[in-house]
């Protein structure tokens, strides 16, 4: 086999159409890149093959299977029960995983979750859980399977032996122009998320001026691609389309999203993010075993909150790994940075839009966010929003309080601040905040419901 011939067939040849690649073939292509038998060169035409003709929901299944098996996978066998998590592909303000993982642990269903770092205007949840003063977000398999077993959920990192093909890839859609292809997209989310031993995947697909899907058609192709795919290997998949057009509740930050996080858990949040988290709650308590339908699954999320049960679970998270909770409980909305600056309505108006890729591209320049992997983050940088959409403010009226990790990083942000803000003579229509879900019947076949 060569892998010549691979790319060839991929990419098609004069008179003759691209072909779906085997099993034998995805699986060799892998695993000898993987071991340094195929030049980068050779894997950039394959992967601008797959990038300009796609691949089948069965070879996408292979391909993540293949990348899968590079590396190591946690076995959670043991806990005999259906293991749920969630994943977004990312945005402005989405601390949704905090306060999720505790709200469906605290129902009894197992939550594995693995997370990833800020890039770019996208917020990391590990920046944010490693906000908290001594929480250790990299844990070896043996502490995260005790940390499940005692307290239903545990939050880790991708370790350098989960998937080392994913991270070989990635590293090359990068610089080739690749990163946008749907097939390429899925395998790599998929194969971390499958790696941490779930058996069952919630999705929140985001789409709009924050996200990484621009508008709901790639969303929804990207939701597609993502439900069928893990279908096909096996899994109990579930996808939301969700509008990232704005900032998602009304803190944006490391250390200020833990705060939004906890007053979320004790029934104290913003709108928009208590709405997507009971949502996502009440589908991954189906997914789980724990709920009959969303109807009950939202009763048990929001029963979890009104009793307590889901920030005692949380905070006995922080302790298990390491955080100190005095601490967190003594540096809640106190702990900020000291270069500060206000955005000041600039006129009377209602606020009819603020751009979310304005404020995340702002948050890189404040310290929120990295442009590369190896950039440091401030955690007590961030924007917290006194007035959002919908709301009318008075000229001068602080809409926004802005903390940076320097004075010249309010320099730089603020002016995208400011202009991130859209003023309206005529109060706006609320926004909706779920778009769709899909997900496949007991016949297999991709459902798509308008909420």
């Amino acid at each position: 086999m060569r892998a010549i011939d691979i790319i060839l067939k991929k990419r098609g040849f004069r008179t003759t159409a691209p072909q779906a690649l085997t099993k034998e073939e995805i699986e060799f292509f892998i695993s000898e890149y993987v071991q340094g038998n195929i030049p980068e060169y050779q894997v950039s035409a394959l992967l601008m093959a797959i990038y300009f003709n796609g691949m089948t929901p069965v070879e996408t299944a292979i391909l993540t299977e293949t990348m899968l098996n590079s590396g190591e996978r946690f076995d959670l066998s043991e806990f005999n029960c259906t293991c749920v998590d969630k994943h977004s592909t990312g945005g402005v303000g989405d601390k949704i995983s905090i306060p999720l993982a505790p709200i469906v642990a605290a129902c009894g269903v197992k939550v594995p979750m693995m997370s990833g770092r800020a890039l770019g205007s996208t917020g990391g949840t590990l920046d944010k859980l490693d906000s908290i003063t001594g929480y250790r977000s990299t844990l070896e398999e043996a502490e995260f399977k005790a940390f499940i077993a005692s307290n239903n959920y545990a939050m880790t990192g991708q370790t350098e032996k989960v998937v080392p093909a994913d991270k070989l890839l990635y590293a090359l859609r990068d610089v080739t122009g690749t990163v946008e292809s749907v097939p390429l997209i899925t395998s790599s989310i998929l194969s971390k998320k499958i790696a941490e031993g779930s058996n069952a995947l919630v999705f929140d697909v985001k789409c709009g001026s924050g996200a990484f899907m621009k508008t709901e058609e790639e969303a929804r192709e990207l939701a597609k691609s993502l439900v069928a795919t893990g279908t096909q290997m096996g899994k109990k998949i579930v996808a939301l389309i969700t509008d990232m057009s704005e900032p998602l509740g009304e803190k944006v930050g490391n250390f200020l999203e833990i705060e939004e996080s906890i007053s979320l858990l004790e029934g104290k949040a913003p709108e928009d993010v208590y709405k997507l988290t009971i949502t996502l709650a009440s589908w991954m308590l189906v997914l789980g075993g724990a709920a009959t339908d969303i109807k009950q699954g939202t009763i048990h999320a929001e029963n979890a909150i009104s009793s307590g049960k889901a920030l005692e679970c949380f905070y006995k998270n922080v302790e298990q790994q390491g955080g100190n909770l005095q601490k967190l409980m003594q540096d809640r909305n106190t702990r900020r940075s000291p270069y500060k600056a206000e955005i000041k309505a600039a006129q009377s108006a209602y606020i009819e839009h603020i751009d979310a890729m304005k404020v995340g591209t702002a948050g890189i320049y404040l310290g929120v966010g990295r442009n590369k992997t190896s950039d440091a983050v401030c955690a007590e940088a961030g924007v917290i929003f006194y007035k959002k959409s919908g709301a009318f403010v008075e000229k001068g009226e602080t809409i926004m309080e802005v903390y940076g990790k320097s004075t010249k990083s309010l320099e730089d942000a603020m002016p995208l601040l400011e202009s991130s803000i859209r003023y309206s003579t005529q109060k706006p229509k609320a926004r909706q905040m779920i778009l769709k879900v899909i997900y496949t019947d007991a016949d297999g076949s991709i459902v798509e419901e308008k909420i």
